[in-house]
């Protein structure tokens, strides 16, 4: 049963970039559930955050497997990625995107986290 982190738990991010390769392997199921984590956050910024695929851990997915919608507050957000139709897919990564405006300094900051667990397929029939 897959149960890792895309990113960090309250890793502090301050500009764009990327999480870790994360591979797929011993996960039985192709059913993920990813949950982005936002510890802290300031007024007038917001963060976004994408998830891509790759077969071999080098090249990746052009356009995201998941987004995120974008975040300006403190909360868990979850959602589902289903790979069950990719089957090329063996790695994940997170990319995230930041933007501060108004007073104050310009640097963004926040802390995030990002979960991926893989979803039993027990809790999946229930809900089909």
């Amino acid at each position: 049963m897959l149960d890792s982190l895309l990113v960090a738990e309250k890793t502090i991010v301050t500009a764009k970039g990327d999480g870790p390769p994360v591979a797929l392997d011993g996960a039985r199921n192709r059913v993920f559930l990813i949950t982005l984590d936002i510890t802290e956050i300031v007024e007038q910024e917001s963060f976004e955050l994408s998830v891509y695929g790759s077969a071999d851990g080098q090249t990746w997915t052009t356009l995201p497997l998941l987004r995120f919608p974008q975040v300006f507050y403190v909360g868990q957000t979850p959602a589902l990625l289903d790979l069950t139709a990719k089957p090329e897919v063996r790695v994940l990564r997170a990319h995230w995107e930041v933007n501060r405006w108004g007073r104050g300094s310009e640097v963004p900051r926040f802390g995030v986290g990002v979960r991926v667990r893989e979803v039993e397929k027990e809790m999946l029939a229930a809900h089909e």
